[in-house]
């Protein structure tokens, strides 16, 4: 008929995957947000009736334990606008502050959202308030603020998530001596970079397979992913033509200037971001004296899919929290 449907009404999740039947009278999607992984509902239009029909959260989950992340957005350097996906502890006040961490996104061209994550959520129900910044350079904000870092990777982007700091640094219910940053791939690559380029910033760092050494690993691309090749020269550049440029953003080459302790976690058998970016950045800053925990597993690739291993990288990356940011000791359980 051309009239408007009305809409389920659920506060707080994403729809997606909708199939409408053929009589036109019902529904099917999933819905998810930041509290919640995504559940199936069916609705009837003639009623308006939703109908949850399954409950992905383990039945051991309190789901009122669960935080409701929330848009923010603050100012950069250039006055740019940064939108940020924020996760408030629930014991968090100006009576209780809390520690935090500027959470990276992967891509480059990547994007936090409120969807479910089961580690930020573990981090945040851990005691630790969690920024996740969409940096100049994500996707969803349009083509312009899309370009905004090409070229300009290890600059523009890392001073985003040092005013991402200082954002978190002025919230009341935050503890502004106790901030670090972490990230996966991409987002592992931004973690390293601060704490090589500012080293002061961030108390601790957690690098999820991140990008030390952009020389070496424009340059192991493999020929299937031409065309992903072809975007990563575009917009990190060409190491052939640009190689003094990414020799100077790649913290590999520049480990001296570290000093904050950092966790690193890998997948030996990853084909994007090589075992030794890892190997040889943990190398180098241990010999500079730098306190540094390696989490290897050799059954994974660019991501961990096996339960055992997310558990345990989770467990572990709370536990280097708990000890090198929170200061709190490691504790069994």
């Amino acid at each position: 008929t051309g009239k408007k449907m009305p809409s389920p009404e659920l506060d707080g999740v994403e729809i997606t995957g909708v199939s409408i039947s053929r009589s036109e009278t019902k529904m099917a999607f999933y819905a998810g947000g930041s509290h919640t992984p995504s559940n199936l509902y069916s609705h009837d239009f003639g009623t308006g009736t939703t109908t949850k029909l399954t409950h992905s959260l383990h039945p051991d989950i309190n789901p009122d334990d669960m935080v409701v992340a929330e848009v923010v957005r603050f100012k950069s350097f250039d006055g740019t606008d940064i939108p940020n996906i924020l996760y408030k502890p629930h014991q968090a006040s100006a009576d209780n502050p809390v520690p935090a961490m500027v959470w990276v996104h992967g891509g480059p061209g990547g994007q936090t959202r409120q969807n479910w994550s089961s580690m930020i959520q573990y981090m945040v129900n851990n005691g630790y308030a969690v920024l996740g910044i969409n940096n100049r350079g994500s996707s969803g904000y349009g083509k312009t603020f899309f370009h905004l870092d090409d070229l300009r990777h290890g600059d523009v982007d890392l001073k985003d998530c040092v005013y991402g700091r200082n954002y978190l640094a002025g919230l009341d219910w935050v503890d502004s001596t106790k901030i670090g940053i972490i990230g996966g791939s991409y987002g592992g690559y931004l973690t390293m970079a601060a704490l090589t380029y500012e080293p002061e910033v961030f108390n601790v760092g957690v690098n999820i397979f991140g990008v030390t050494n952009w020389l070496r690993t424009l340059q192991s691309i493999p020929p299937w992913w031409e065309s992903f090749r072809k975007a990563l020269y575009t917009e990190m550049g060409d190491p052939a033509t640009d190689s003094l440029r990414l020799y100077n953003i790649s913290p590999l080459f520049h480990t001296d200037r570290i000093q904050r302790p950092f966790m690193v976690l890998q997948g030996a058998n990853d084909p994007r971001v090589l075992q030794v970016e890892s190997d040889e950045i943990v190398e180098n800053a241990r010999a500079n004296g730098v306190t540094v925990e390696y989490l290897l597993f050799p059954d994974e690739g660019h991501g961990f899919v096996k339960k055992e291993n997310n558990i345990k990288a989770w467990k572990d990356i709370v536990i280097f929290l708990n000890t090198h940011l929170k200061g709190m000791k490691p504790t069994e359980g």
